[in-house]
C-alpha cells in the first residue's frame, strides 16, 4: 500500500495569495462605487435639466416655487430624502452651471456629485471650469477642492491674467490632451504660512524653512513637481554658483529652477536666473524635456520694471510670497489689482494686433 503524499501549503505562500485576491476585491469596489458615483450625478444632472426645462424656463418664480415642494413631497416618498426640495434645487442649479451633457460625462469619471455641489456657487465660468478641469486632472478630493477655492488659487496663478479667449483655449487643452501650460501651474503669490517664519529673516532662513516642510512647500508649487537639489552647484569658467533649489515638474516635463530673495525684486536677478537656466539646458536637460524655467520668489516686486525687462520670454516667473495668510478680503483686493492691471496690458497689445 503506497501512502499518500501530504502537501502542505507554505504560509508565505497563501499571505501572497490572500493579498492577491483582496487586492482585486478592492478594485472591483472601487470600480463598482466609482461607477454608481457616476449614474447617480448623472442622473441628479438630468433631473435638474428636466425641472429646468419643463417647470422653470419661462416660467414665473413663484410658478416654480409651487411646482418644486410638490414634487420633492412625491419623490421623497417614494425615494428617500436625496430629492427634498434643497436637493432638487442644486440639481437644477448643476445643470444650469454646466449645460454641456459632453463636458458633464467628461468629469463625472474622476468628480462626485460632492465636487459638483463645491463648483456651482462660483459665479466665474473662466474659475469654475478651472477648478473642475484641475480637481479631475490632479484627482483632487472635495476637502482639496474646497482649500483651493479658499486660497483663491485660480486668482493666483499666472493663466488669470490672460485674455478670456486664451483661458478658454489653455483649459480645452488640458481637459482634451490632458496636457497642462506653465501658466496653469505658475501662481502670485505663494503663500507660504506654513514655514513659520516671523519678523525678520535671511535668505538661508527661508530656504532651511522649505526644506524642513517641504510636502507643504510642494503642494503649494502647484501640481506636478518633485524635489531635485538643494544649493545646486553649477561651475562655470572654474567659477563656482549655486542655485538654491531644482525641481522637476513632470506636467510641463521640465525642470524648475528656485530662486529665494528678501526684499523687492532687483533687474539683476534676471541675468543670473537666465545663466543658471541656460546651463541646465546644455547640461542637465533631456531630449525628450521641454527648456527649463525659472521662478524668482521676492518678497516684493514692481510690475512696470519686471514688464519692460520681458521676462517671460527667457521663461522667468517673478513672484512675491506671503509668509502669513492675510485675511480674504486683503487678499482678494489684491489680487483684483493684479487683474486689472494685466487687463490694461493687454488692451493696448490687442488694439496694436487689430490695427496691424
Amino acid at each position: 500500500m503506497t501512502r499518500r503524499k501530504v502537501v502542505v501549503a507554505s504560509p508565505v505562500a497563501t499571505q501572497t495569495l490572500l493579498g492577491d485576491i483582496r487586492a482585486l476585491i478592492d478594485a472591483a469596489r472601487q470600480r463598482s462605487a466609482s461607477a454608481v458615483n457616476s449614474e447617480l450625478t448623472m442622473l441628479y444632472w438630468r433631473i435638474g435639466q428636466l425641472v429646468h426645462v419643463r417647470v422653470l424656463a419661462g416660467k414665473r418664480a413663484d410658478y416654480g416655487e409651487e411646482v418644486l415642494p410638490t414634487l420633492a413631497a412625491q419623490l421623497t416618498n417614494d425615494y428617500g430624502g436625496s430629492f427634498a426640495v434643497k436637493n432638487l434645487r442644486r440639481m437644477v442649479q448643476f445643470a444650469v452651471t454646466f449645460p454641456d451633457e459632453r463636458i458633464v460625462v467628461s468629469l463625472i469619471r474622476q468628480l462626485s456629485w460632492t465636487h459638483f455641489v463645491a463648483l456651482v456657487p462660483l459665479k466665474d465660468p473662466r474659475q469654475r471650469d478651472y477648478y473642475a478641469q484641475m480637481a479631475s486632472v490632479e484627482r483632487w478630493s472635495v476637502r482639496t477642492l474646497r482649500e483651493r477655492i479658499d486660497s483663491m488659487l485660480y486668482e493666483r496663478t499666472a493663466l488669470s491674467r490672460k485674455p478670456d479667449a486664451l483661458i478658454a483655449e489653455e483649459l480645452a487643452t488640458m481637459r482634451d490632451a490632458q496636457r497642462m501650460s506653465p501658466s496653469l501651474i505658475m501662481r502670485d503669490p505663494y503663500i507660504l504660512d506654513f514655514l513659520g517664519l516671523r519678523d525678520t529673516w535671511q535668505e538661508g532662513d527661508l530656504e532651511t524653512a522649505i526644506i524642513r516642510e517641504m510636502e507643504s512647500f510642494l503642494l503649494e508649487l502647484g501640481a506636478g513637481f518633485t524635489f531635485v537639489a538643494r544649493q545646486k552647484r553649477i561651475q562655470i569658467d572654474d567659477e563656482d554658483f549655486h542655485l538654491d533649489l531644482l525641481f522637476y515638474n513632470r506636467k510641463l516635463r521640465r525642470l524648475v529652477a528656485v530662486e529665494l530673495k528678501v526684499g523687492d525684486f532687483k533687474a539683476a536677478y534676471k541675468g543670473q536666473m537666465e545663466l543658471y537656466l541656460r546651463w541646465l539646458d546644455r547640461h542637465e536637460r533631456e531630449v525628450d524635456e521641454a527648456p527649463p524655467l525659472g521662478i524668482i520668489l521676492c518678497t516684493g516686486k514692481k510690475s512696470e520694471q519686471i514688464e519692460l525687462l520681458e521676462l517671460d520670454k527667457s521663461g522667468i516667473h517673478v513672484a512675491e510670497y506671503l509668509t502669513a495668510l492675510p485675511p480674504r478680503a486683503v487678499l482678494t483686493e489684491r489680487l483684483q489689482q493684479a487683474m486689472q492691471r494685466a487687463q490694461l496690458k493687454i488692451g493696448p497689445r490687442s488694439a496694436a494686433r487689430n490695427t496691424s
